[in-house]
């Protein structure tokens, strides 16, 4: 199991790199944009700094990872977070500079696919945090969700130990961000279960891996960043969470079905399996669908780890994905998940 290094914490008052890996919505939805950035100055008291393609759509591979390599370079920022996610960040992986990176090691967040970033610093020996884009968590309309300003908070200005909490309403439905008048809505939160655990009676302690399903999908067919030497990630805690893509329950067991006749999927003794998007604007599921697709998916992972990973630990519905609110996730820190105590412990 690796032991990956924690870059230095930001302070308030210091810069922060915004940039676009994969999508520049910005320039297209400034609305949730511009909250966000606002946010990041007046709530946690952090500079913005944007760059050539932070706000431009279809910038090429090589002007987004010349972006990465400006934001990590530069020695007067102090932390880099991506605008929003995206579908090709893939593409600018065998683009960037990994010593370069290595050499200026910075707290990134961002997650979907962004996980492309998160498994490259995985790779280079350093942590990154898995959650709170700019136009997402941050530009969250009428308000951030306590829950997640209070784990943003913690990720980005702390070290130590942070106990996950499980809620008792969230929201996957979004607003109209090209609307002022629907956008300043607040989003709707609807009741949901706490964790559900499956095999709960170890307690497991690793360095976490894992991210946006599909996105590993993708590497994986791929090849890159995912190491060919499973041993890589023995004793490592997996997540894993699903966007609003809504992969069908037979493709969720597929993409593990793959993992597992690769060797990766047995590695993992404990797995925390986000709450299930089940809404997209192209698919605006009632509550009775979604729940259905929710049950439909936990049983998908389910029969993966019976036939692959049957001696791992699950916990179901934590937020740490798409859904709302979300939690932020060390992406290589050290997890402790505690099946006696239901327990869920991170490492800022």
């Amino acid at each position: 199991m690796p032991t990956l290094a924690y870059p230095p914490k930001p302070r308030p008052g210091d810069r922060i790199a915004v940039i676009s890996p994969s999508s520049g919505l910005p320039g297209v939805l400034p609305l949730p944009y511009e909250l966000g950035l606002e946010r990041l100055e007046k709530d946690f008291g952090l500079v913005p700094v944007e760059y050539p393609g932070t706000r431009r759509m279809n910038s090429t591979p090589r002007q987004r990872a010349d972006d990465i390599h400006a934001a990590f370079g530069d020695a007067s920022v102090a932390a880099v977070m991506a605008s929003i996610g995206g579908d090709d960040q893939i593409s600018v992986l065998p683009l960037l500079d990994r010593a370069l990176l290595s050499a200026h090691p910075k707290p990134f967040f961002g997650f979907s696919d962004n996980t492309n970033l998160l498994a490259f610093l995985w790779n280079s020996g350093i942590v990154g945090y898995h959650g709170a884009s700019v136009m997402t968590e941050l530009g969250r309309p009428g308000a951030m969700h306590p829950l997640t300003a209070g784990s943003l908070r913690a990720a980005l200005f702390t070290s130590g130990p942070y106990d996950l909490t499980p809620v008792d309403r969230y929201g996957d439905e979004v607003t109209d961000w090209a609307d002022p008048q629907t956008f300043a809505a607040e989003p709707l939160l609807r009741p949901c279960d706490s964790w559900w655990w499956h095999r709960p009676e170890p307690i497991v302690e690793g360095a976490s891996w894992g991210g946006n399903l599909e996105t590993l999908s993708r590497m994986l067919t791929a090849g890159r960043e995912i190491q060919r030497d499973t041993a890589a990630y023995d004793g490592c805690v997996l997540f894993l969470e699903t966007s609003e893509e809504l992969p069908a329950a037979e493709e969720v067991f597929g993409i593990l079905r793959a993992m597992g006749e690769r060797g990766l999927l047995q590695r993992f003794p404990a797995l925390l399996m986000g709450r299930a998007k089940a809404w997209s604007l192209e698919k605006r599921n009632d509550p009775e669908t979604k729940a259905g697709y929710a049950r439909e998916q936990r049983a998908a992972v389910l029969r993966a780890l019976e036939a692959y990973a049957p001696e791992t630990m699950a916990v179901f519905d934590v937020d740490l994905g798409h859904t709302d609110p979300q939690q932020v996730i060390p992406y290589g820190g050290r997890i402790r998940v505690d099946g006696p105590a239901r327990r869920i412990t991170v490492t800022y």
